[in-house]
């Protein structure tokens, strides 16, 4: 290595930080004095016999001690360890060698593949997009799934919800909305969720295909900080794409186990539990990771999903509640539909997007409507409709709806390895109605 690299490398370390010591360790909080440090600082914590070192962030401040959260865990840990102040703050290597790789919230690969060269790197905390810079949403976003591109369409740009209980299908829309999107990047987060179902998720649901994708990992078995943070490392490799022009699929699964995580770190603080033990940060964070996606004048667009689960199928759960109020729109997934065989078991009815009608032609717009009608009949009579009780002519709609019964429920239909164009789609719907 040439000198002057040597030394412009011993520059940029310093040799003899400052640093602090653990006087208590409670739960998976580490206690520390001597040091002034903020909240949101970013420490590296060490053992005296330097077999440990973990970084750890500063969630909470005394007059004399500071609070650090760890981002693995505190086993190993005892007082008198170093807490040294880690300048560059949380930052996050981000380039196109992202691409195709499974990483960490850390950007660190897990895919057992070499090292990420980063392009640059990225703050993982950042304000939102400002109101006045923010594009028009007027473009659509093919998503190559039938119902969603014909009756809920969505646009470049739009935050979306997928709402549904356990075991309904949220996973398998996932891979087909990954699959069936025109989206030059996709970025996909996994918060939270069982370490089985990374490698089933790429198999299955993604074909084993991570071509312009990247897959950031925190399973439900790391630290809260890491499924915390893996939220926000996500959403930062999105913009730094969309900085570039580019138009980006986000998908995130799922909001519930990140905010059950931030529930972990809020309750460890002392915050006080409101609705389900949900602290008020929990609340605060929401709008603060969402809002980050969203298309930029000038530069390119972060269309994002997020999956809510469902406990017991409540989509009056503070969680659902509250995200559904921040989102452009929202799938909710029935468990009754899949007991027809409808899958994806999207439930027009209850679902929404509030871009469709600016995006969408006269004659797109009017199906769609006259679609939504006729399906509710259906849904309505549906038990006259089986007894026989229902006499023919009665009502010229319902008429209608029950002799196009077979197709509207055909349309609904469609197999999670097959894609449709969204112009086939459209124009499928149009002739039907």
């Amino acid at each position: 290595m040439p000198f002057s690299k040597i030394r412009a490398k011993l520059k940029s370390n310093e040799l003899s930080p400052p640093f602090g010591s653990i006087i208590k360790i409670i739960g998976n909080t580490i206690i520390s004095n001597g040091l002034k440090l903020s909240i949101g600082d970013i420490v590296k914590i060490i053992s005296l016999d330097d077999k440990l070192n973990s970084f750890g962030m500063v969630t909470s401040l005394e007059e004399e001690h500071f609070f650090v959260t760890p981002f693995g865990f505190v086993e190993g840990y005892r007082t008198g360890d170093k807490v040294i102040l880690n300048k560059k703050g949380m930052q996050i290597p981000v380039g196109e060698s992202l691409l195709g790789r499974v990483v960490n919230p850390l950007m660190n690969p897990i895919d057992g593949k070499e090292e990420i060269i980063p392009d640059s790197f990225s703050q993982i905390i950042k304000p939102p997009l400002a109101a006045m810079k923010r594009g028009l949403i007027d473009e659509v976003f093919s998503t190559g799934v039938r119902s969603i591109d014909g009756l809920l369409t969505c646009g470049k740009g739009q935050k979306l919800g997928i709402f549904a209980g356990s075991g309904v299908g949220k996973s398998t829309l996932m891979g087909m909305i990954v699959k069936g999107s025109v989206a030059p990047i996709k970025i996909i987060a996994l918060i939270g969720e069982r370490g089985r179902e990374v490698p089933e998720f790429i198999e299955k649901n993604l074909n084993g295909d991570l071509t312009n994708t990247v897959l950031i990992v925190a399973t439900s078995d790391d630290s809260a900080l890491m499924r915390k943070y893996g939220a926000f490392s996500a959403i930062s490799v999105a913009e730094y794409f969309k900085n570039q022009g580019r138009d980006v699929l986000f998908m995130m699964d799922s909001v519930t186990r990140f905010a059950m995580a931030q529930r972990e770190i809020g309750l460890a603080l002392g915050e006080p539990p409101t609705s389900k033990g949900y602290p008020p940060s929990v609340f605060a964070l929401l709008p603060q990771l969402m809002e980050r996606a969203g298309k930029e004048e000038g530069k390119g667009s972060i269309t994002a999903f997020f999956t809510v689960l469902i406990e017991g199928d409540d989509m009056n759960d503070p969680i659902a509640d509250q995200t559904r109020s921040i989102l452009d729109g929202h799938f909710v997934l029935s468990r009754e539909l899949t007991d027809f065989g409808i899958y994806p078991p999207i439930n027009i009815l209850n679902s929404a997007s509030r871009l469709m009608n600016d995006i969408v032609s006269n004659e797109h717009k009017n199906s769609a409507m006259k679609f939504r009608k006729l399906y509710s009949m259906l849904r309505e009579n549906e038990t006259l409709i089986r007894i026989g009780a229902y006499q023919k002519g009665t009502d010229i709609e319902l008429d209608e709806a029950i002799d196009k019964k077979s197709k509207i429920e055909s349309f609904l239909k469609q197999d999670e390895n097959e894609v449709q164009e969204f112009n086939q789609s459209i124009q499928n719907l149009i002739s039907l109605m």
